[in-house]
Formats: C-alpha cells, sequence, structure tokens
C-alpha cells in the first residue's frame, strides 16, 4: 500500500513544478525593476524624438509589432536579416512594412543599451512592444502598462509567413478563424482593427474594388459611393505603387475611434474593414466603438496587451539579441 502514496506525492511534486515553471513563464509589468529601471523612460525619450520627425513612425511601428506577434509570437523574429532574402520581412504580406518602424525599434534599442546598466539586458521584442505603446499614445491613444520579460527568437524564415497574417479581402469567418488561432476574440479583432485608424495602405491592396470589383458591379457596393470616387482620384489606374492613402480620411493622424464612424458611413478601405458594419455579427461592437471611445479604447488596451502574450518566450528560451537585426 506504500507505492501509491509515493507516487501520489510524487505527481503532486511534479505538478508543482510544472505549474512554477508555467507562473514564471509570464509575463509581468515591473521585469527590468532591477536590472534596468529606466528602461521605459529611454525607449520613451527616442520614440519621442523619431516621431517628431516623421508621423509614420507611429502606424509602421504598431503595425510592425503586430505582424512579428502573429508570426511565431511575439519575440521580434520580424526585424531580423537574412542575406539571401529568406526572412519574415522578405515575405510579399511583410515586404510593405515600412522602415520608419524597423528605425524606431534599432533607435531606441540603441538608447537603451547606452545606459550601463541595461545594456544587452532588454529584449528587441520588449523594445518593440514598449515602443508600439508609446507610438499610440503619442498619437492620441492611450497609455497603458506593458507587460514585459520577452526573449528574442533565433529563427525567421519566410515560409514562416504563409496564411498567418490577415488580407484586405478577407470576410468575417476568416478574420475570427485567424485570430481565434492566436487566441484573440471577435471583439478583440474588432478593436485591434481600429488601429486601422493611424493606418496606411498602397492603392494595389484595394484597386479591385473601386476598379473591377465584380462583373455585376465595378464597384463594391459597399463602398460609399462618393468614397469610391475619391479613391480613384488619389489611385487612378497604373498609378505610382508607391502611392500610400491614409485609411482614415477624416482624422489620419490621430488615434480615435473615428475608424468605427468611417464604417458606418461605408467608408471602410479594405473589404475586411467594411465587413465589420456590414455583417450582423460584427456590427453592435462597431457601433459601440463608433459612439462610445472609451469602450473602444479600453478594448483596444485589452486586445493589444492580450495580442502581446501570443507565442512569448520567456526565461532561458531565445535570447536577448545585441543587435537587433541579427542573432548573437
Amino acid at each position: 500500500m506504500e507505492a501509491p502514496s509515493f507516487f501520489v506525492v510524487l505527481s503532486s511534486f511534479l505538478l508543482l513544478i510544472i505549474s512554477a515553471q508555467t507562473s514564471s513563464a509570464q509575463l509581468t509589468r515591473g521585469f527590468y525593476r532591477y536590472t534596468c529601471p529606466s528602461v521605459e523612460q529611454l525607449v520613451r525619450s527616442a520614440v519621442e524624438q523619431k516621431f517628431q520627425q516623421t508621423f509614420v513612425t507611429a502606424p509602421a511601428t504598431l503595425r510592425l509589432f503586430f505582424h512579428d506577434c502573429f508570426v511565431r509570437g511575439c519575440d521580434a523574429s520580424i526585424l531580423l536579416a537574412s542575406p539571401n532574402s529568406k526572412a519574415e520581412k522578405d515575405h510579399p504580406d511583410d515586404i510593405s512594412l515600412a522602415g520608419d518602424g524597423f528605425d524606431t525599434v534599432v533607435e531606441a534599442k540603441a538608447a537603451v543599451d547606452s545606459d550601463p546598466q541595461c545594456r544587452n539586458k532588454v529584449s528587441c521584442a520588449d523594445v518593440l512592444a514598449l515602443a508600439t505603446r508609446d507610438v499610440i499614445n503619442l498619437a492620441g491613444g492611450p497609455f497603458y502598462e506593458v507587460e514585459l520579460g520577452r526573449r528574442d527568437g533565433r529563427i525567421s524564415t519566410i515560409a514562416s509567413v504563409q496564411r498567418r497574417l490577415p488580407h484586405p479581402d478577407f470576410n468575417l469567418d476568416q478574420l475570427n478563424s485567424m485570430f481565434s488561432f492566436n487566441g484573440l476574440s471577435q471583439t478583440d479583432m474588432i478593436a485591434l482593427s481600429g488601429a486601422h485608424t493611424i493606418g496606411f495602405s498602397h492603392c494595389n491592396r484595394f484597386s479591385k474594388r473601386i476598379y473591377n470589383f465584380s462583373p455585376r458591379h465595378l464597384i463594391d457596393p459597399t463602398l460609399n459611393l462618393q468614397y469610391a470616387f475619391q479613391l480613384r482620384q488619389a489611385c487612378p489606374l497604373r498609378v505610382d505603387p508607391r502611392i500610400a492613402i491614409n485609411m482614415d480620411p477624416i482624422t489620419p493622424q490621430k488615434f480615435d475611434n473615428q475608424y468605427f464612424k468611417n464604417l458606418q458611413q461605408g467608408m471602410g478601405l479594405f473589404t475586411s474593414d467594411q465587413v465589420l458594419a456590414t455583417d450582423a455579427r460584427s456590427r453592435d461592437t462597431v457601433n459601440l466603438f463608433a459612439s462610445n471611445e472609451e469602450a473602444f479604447n479600453n478594448a483596444f488596451v485589452e486586445a493589444i496587451t492580450k495580442m502581446g502574450r501570443i507565442g512569448v518566450k520567456t526565461g532561458r528560451q531565445g535570447e536577448i539579441r545585441f543587435d537587433c537585426t541579427r542573432v548573437n
């Protein structure tokens, strides 16, 4: 009769170890309290400087964080460069990521490492998470506490991006499926889509909606007709592919809830934007966020905090990269 009690004790001990490992793998808000207490001020200062140079810093950094987290988790693998163009950033879905986002992280990391107490102690993944919070706030959005403790990944492949990022023509089911795969709800997805309030896009990403939507409709019937003609003016056929269009034509440089008000008027730039208002399953949330900016801000903070936990490496996983563009 002694054996069963021994196994009970052993099982309990193993469970205790496992739970301890699980809890230690959690991100925390005061992770650098003792190792680099000035990390947030150092990042903020560098981000402010970059933001003052160009507003593109804000949407570029925010989009970079999203693209990083949805592929291999939030491990700064999007920042890694490949000598033969085979890294994540070289995938067609990532090739349009603006250089200002990458520059923001590199400059913020350099600012952190300029402090002898902090040198080589703060991951590029955490710098990106902090910089994202700061650009949102600098653009007029909410300030929120960032959970920290991520480690940097050592792998970045072009193949890993395939079918991991939403496309402009996604319907609600496709959006929900992709976000659910990453542990995010429909409300999270709608709130994170609100980041398009400061976003921009190249014409080729939506030109089908305004020129050859279907055999019966040249223009997408869910698109506000006046807005469609404005888009045609900004994006004529054979337009320079470098031309970029603001996703929120009303307050393009302010992080606010105008994006959702635009959706109510048929002014979502992508099909994946407008579907949020046309599909009855998501419409109520769009209407709530359009009428209540505080509700949007609260939902956005909750969603981006959850997104920041996707597939994180902690403890002894990964590394603290010295140079964000290459492994140690």
